[in-house]
């Protein structure tokens, strides 16, 4: 069976970004369709890839399939919760990105936004209290 792809190659002008090559089977499509569908599905498999990363969907132990369909809705909906709270969060000014030595990081990640929401819902006077006084020693 032949199946018929229509090639789009993107090149970036300045010369910084790699050149990518998009293929697509509706050979009426424009390339410029073309390039806005693959950057519709960026967003998609970027999702789908810190969910896998952070939230931990498609690596379940559970025992059946039925357990396993009810936990993949809950995490993505763990997913846009977060992503939710987060953009709550920076609308205040209280999500910025985590920055390492090594290099320098202007918007924050799905892991920064983890780690932001965590901190609000779990504030470290909760976390870290100290026990009451020890009692007296006789």
């Amino acid at each position: 069976m032949v199946i018929h792809i229509r090639w789009v190659l993107s090149r970036d002008p300045s010369g910084e970004l790699a050149s990518q090559i998009l293929q697509c089977t509706d050979l009426e499509a424009s390339p410029a369709q073309i390039a806005s569908w693959y950057a519709q599905r960026w967003q998609v498999e970027v999702t789908f890839r810190e969910v896998r990363d952070h939230l931990g969907v498609e690596t379940q132990r559970q025992w059946s399939d039925p357990a396993i369909d009810r936990t993949t809705p809950i995490l993505m909906g763990l997913f846009s919760w977060v992503t939710l709270v987060a953009d709550m969060l920076s609308r205040k000014q209280e999500l910025k990105p985590r920055q390492a030595a090594w290099y320098d990081k202007n918007n924050p990640t799905f892991r920064d936004a983890l780690a932001a929401v965590r901190t609000t819902l779990w504030p470290a006077a909760c976390i870290y209290s100290a026990s009451g006084q020890p009692p007296e020693a006789e």
